[in-house]
């Protein structure tokens, strides 16, 4: 059956480390996937403009589609660093190459995706972290604002107390951790001189990279990489209970981003019986959500 490119709609999550877009019919089936580079556009406009129409066209050539014109596509984006009033002006006067293009911050679809409606609660832990809600109250931004000099909990702040933790330890200033040795391997490393000539100057995506050692090192016992975990728990259980105190009601509360299935099991340890009770799984990737806000926008 030939597909009709009024019937297609494009989804797209973009990123600090990465830019996904599907593609779903009239049906909400999901016909294709794609992915590309970061699409933060505080990180530079072209490289977010260059993924979102990179991951678009590689999810219409997955799904056999690639006759079909960017022209003719509705796009909803929910893009990292747009809630920032310039980047989103700048996003928004794009002279994009699509029919429609309909621009809202990844935490706006994330939240839209999860729970396929505008009442809710995300927290986002991947590269980067923040904390959204929406409720009768209004609409909650908390966080995201930035590596170094924000997003706790992030892949990038636990890659970053990694190597501070193993420099220390390497000084012989606190005791060895299991993650001296993974680390100095994951940079092919010597010494603590080598670690700072390897890591100067490098950005919230290298840093993402190391996160995973903390994790590793953690589940075999690790009594540093464990207190480095629990930090970063604490500051999520706080923001949690920041994004819902004000509602009248309980709010359902995702967590989502590349940690999210690592973070969990730590995060219920640290939230209040009641907190853990307004936890859901996700209905919906925030790609999906995007899809959800671009129909809603498209069809009033």
């Amino acid at each position: 059956m030939t597909i009709s490119s009024t019937q297609l709609f494009v989804g797209i999550d973009g990123g600090g480390s990465k830019c996904k877009a599907i593609v779903v019919n009239q049906d909400n089936d999901i016909l294709g996937a794609g992915i590309s580079g970061p699409a933060n556009p505080l990180h530079g406009f072209n490289q977010a403009t260059h993924s979102i129409i990179d991951s678009t066209q590689l999810a219409l050539k997955s799904a056999c589609l690639d006759h079909i014109s960017l022209s003719e596509l509705t796009v909803g984006a929910g893009l990292a660093g747009v809630n920032l009033p310039s980047l989103f002006e700048q996003m928004t006067n794009w002279g994009h190459p699509f029919k429609h293009f309909f621009l809202a911050h990844d935490l706006f679809i994330a939240n839209l995706g999860a729970h396929h409606c505008h009442h809710g609660a995300v927290i986002i832990t991947g590269t980067g972290s923040c904390g959204f809600s929406s409720t009768d109250e209004g609409e909650l931004l908390v966080g995201g604002h930035g590596f170094p000099q924000g997003d706790k909990a992030s892949g990038a702040w636990f890659g970053l107390q990694a190597c501070e933790q193993v420099l220390l330890s390497l000084d012989d200033l606190i005791p060895s951790s299991l993650m001296n040795k993974a680390l100095l391997a994951k940079l092919s490393c010597d010494s603590a001189t080598d670690i700072v000539a390897t890591i100067a100057g490098e950005n919230a995506t290298f840093y993402a990279q190391l996160a995973t050692i903390v994790f590793d090192a953690a589940e075999q016992g690790d009594q540093i990489a464990i207190s480095i975990i629990k930090d970063g728990v604490d500051y999520l259980a706080a923001l949690a209970k920041k994004l819902v105190t004000n509602a009248s009601y309980e709010v359902k509360l995702s967590i989502l981003g590349g940690l999210s299935l690592r973070l969990q099991p730590w995060l219920l340890a640290a939230l209040s019986p009641t907190l853990q009770r307004q936890l859901v799984t996700p209905l919906s990737a925030p790609e999906f959500g995007a899809v959800l806000f671009a129909q809603g926008k498209l069809h009033g």
